[in-house]
């Protein structure tokens, strides 16, 4: 048997009977002020955690690290000397047959 997926309004119908069945089992519904969390102390949502107790290491900067190494990067290929391959080149005659080769 397949079973139907619920829609929005289900959820919605669904959470609406749970609702009023709670308020007329004599629940209530406290109000809470805007800005309080349920946090102790209403302390910081965005405080981080520490993962690791003791010290806090501190970060190498690397922008000069990183500047030196494209430095040398580009050093390297504004020096090279473009490298001079031997090419073969084939001598025809004058109807076209191979004659001898070269390497220039």
């Amino acid at each position: 048997m397949i079973q139907k997926l619920k829609t929005k309004q289900d959820v919605r119908d669904e959470m609406e009977r749970e609702i009023s069945q709670y308020l007329n089992g004599g629940g209530e519904i406290n109000k809470v002020q805007q800005g309080i969390s349920g946090r102790e102390n209403n302390s910081n949502l965005n405080q981080t955690i520490p993962f690791v107790e003791g010290e806090k290491q501190t970060r190498t900067p690397l922008t000069q690290t990183v500047k030196d190494l494209d430095e040398r990067k580009n050093k390297k290929k504004s020096t090279a000397a473009p490298v001079h391959r031997p090419r073969k080149k084939i001598i025809y005659d004058d109807f076209g047959e191979a004659i001898r080769e070269i390497w220039e």
